[in-house]
C-alpha cells in the first residue's frame, strides 16, 4: 500500500508519500511542501496545489491519499479558505481515480506520538523514528503530511486484522 499524506495549508501544503513494506515496515519514498505567496491571488494559488499534487500524484502513483479533517479555527475567514484547499485537495485525488482518507488532528498525533495534543516538534521527531530518516523532515508541513500518511496505514492495517478475525 502506498499512501499520500497531504497536510492542507493556504501558505505551505506539505505532502509526503509512504509505503507499506512486504514486511510491515514503513518506508519513506518523498516528502515536501508546496510554497503559496500570500501575494498571488487565493484562485492561482489553489490552481498551484492542483496542479503540483496532480504531478506529484502522477509520479508517486499512490494507492490512496489522507488528509488532516477539518479542525477547529478561530477566524471564519482562515476556516473557508482552509476548507477550500481541502476541496483542490481532494479534487486533485478523485481526479486521479484515488479514495480520500480524512482524520481529525489528534487522530494523528495519537497515531504517530501517541499523544493527542503533541507539538509539532515532538510529531517531527517520531515520523523521523518511524521511517528511519537521518532527520528531521522539513518543513514541519511535509513531516504533518507524513504523519497523516502514517496514520493511514495504521488505522487501515487495523481495520484489516479486524476484519479478518470475523
Amino acid at each position: 500500500m502506498r499512501v499520500l499524506g497531504i497536510d492542507c495549508g493556504t501558505q505551505y501544503t506539505g505532502y509526503g508519500v509512504i509505503e507499506l513494506g512486504a514486511k510491515g515496515d514503513l518506508l519513506f519514498l518523498t516528502c515536501g511542501a508546496i510554497k503559496l505567496s500570500t501575494r498571488v491571488p487565493l484562485s492561482a494559488r489553489l490552481a498551484t496545489i492542483f496542479s503540483r499534487l496532480s504531478v506529484i500524484i502522477s509520479d508517486h502513483q499512490p494507492d490512496e491519499v489522507a488528509i488532516e479533517d477539518v479542525f477547529y479555527a478561530l477566524h471564519v475567514k482562515s476556516a473557508f479558505k482552509l476548507g477550500q484547499v481541502r476541496g483542490v485537495a481532494m479534487l486533485a485525488a478523485s481526479s486521479a481515480g484515488l479514495t480520500v482518507a480524512e482524520y481529525a488532528p489528534l487522530s494523528v498525533k495519537s497515531a504517530v506520538v501517541g499523544y493527542g495534543r503533541a507539538e509539532k516538534h515532538q510529531v517531527q521527531h517520531m515520523v523521523q523514528r518511524l521511517l528511519k530518516l537521518p532527520e528531521l523532515p522539513e518543513p514541519p508541513d511535509a513531516a504533518d503530511a507524513l504523519a497523516i500518511a502514517i496514520c493511514h496505514i495504521h488505522h487501515a492495517q487495523t481495520s484489516a486484522l479486524q476484519t479478518a478475525n470475523r
